[in-house]
């Protein structure tokens, strides 16, 4: 099968994404079939890849006009879910010619409104191929470019060359993530395999807020968790230490 990877990660590269892998997703089955049910059963192999944000638009989530939030949202969700979805269905596709199974997963897109959650976690899939980490933001947090990258997925049964090769956590005892979140959404718990996500993240609280935002007819666009992070911030001359905010080296 090393005509097909060869094929998908050429296809990837030529759409933009900086990160592409193939993530060994039996050993998290348990927690595969918890979120997204008995249907991602069959799928033993995530192909995962990953688009990083510019940079400029990501800084503007601290300070940013209205109007300059709008532009973030408008490339960084509308536009790259869409560069995703049909990298998605392309790479789904052609696996699917090659005679496997396969389940694309949506860039963006809510399945539980119960616990406010998608179907399967892209970040658990980038995390499984080495691209980074889960931090205390419940973001993946990548060494180069931080959570300041947005994954896609496919799935399927195809003999892929998949790994499992999780990266060791580096946030060390950095809160800036937890400090800066306007609703105290984080607990500061580091993400522990098995362990829900509540342990580390109020996702009602979140959502709540963005409702709240809605309801004063302001843009619902946070991401200041995504904007802090020193791994995100630490090659553009942006201060990336504080009493609370120490990153490991």
């Amino acid at each position: 099968m090393g005509e097909l990877s060869d094929t998908i990660q050429t296809i990837c590269k030529d759409e933009g994404a900086e990160y592409i892998g193939f993530a060994d997703i039996a050993l998290l089955r348990t927690e595969v079939i918890r979120q997204g049910g008995e249907r991602l059963s069959p799928y033993p192999v995530a192909v995962v890849f990953g688009f990083v944000l510019q940079h400029s638009l990501v800084d503007l989530l601290h300070d940013g006009t209205r109007g300059e939030k709008n532009v973030y949202y408008h490339h960084a969700y509308q536009l790259i879910n869409t560069r995703i979805d049909l990298l998605t269905s392309r790479v789904a596709d052609i696996i699917q010619k090659s005679g496997s199974r396969v389940f694309p997963v949506p860039a963006s897109q809510r399945f539980d409104n119960e616990k406010i959650s998608a179907i399967f976690s892209h970040k658990l899939a980038a995390r499984q191929a080495g691209f980074g980490w889960i931090g205390k933001s419940c973001m993946l947090i990548t060494p180069e470019h931080g959570p300041r990258v947005r994954w896609g997925s496919v799935l399927t049964d195809a003999p892929l060359p998949a790994i499992s090769a999780p990266m060791k956590e580096k946030c060390g005892k950095c809160r800036a993530c937890i400090d800066i979140c306007p609703v105290q959404a984080y607990t500061g718990e580091p993400f522990r395999e098995g362990e829900p996500r509540e342990v580390r993240f109020n996702a009602q609280l979140c959502d709540k807020y963005f409702d709240d935002l809605k309801i004063r007819n302001e843009e619902s666009v946070c991401g200041l968790c995504m904007y802090i992070c020193p791994y995100g911030r630490k090659k553009r001359g942006k201060p990336i230490s504080s009493k609370n905010h120490e990153i490991q080296r």
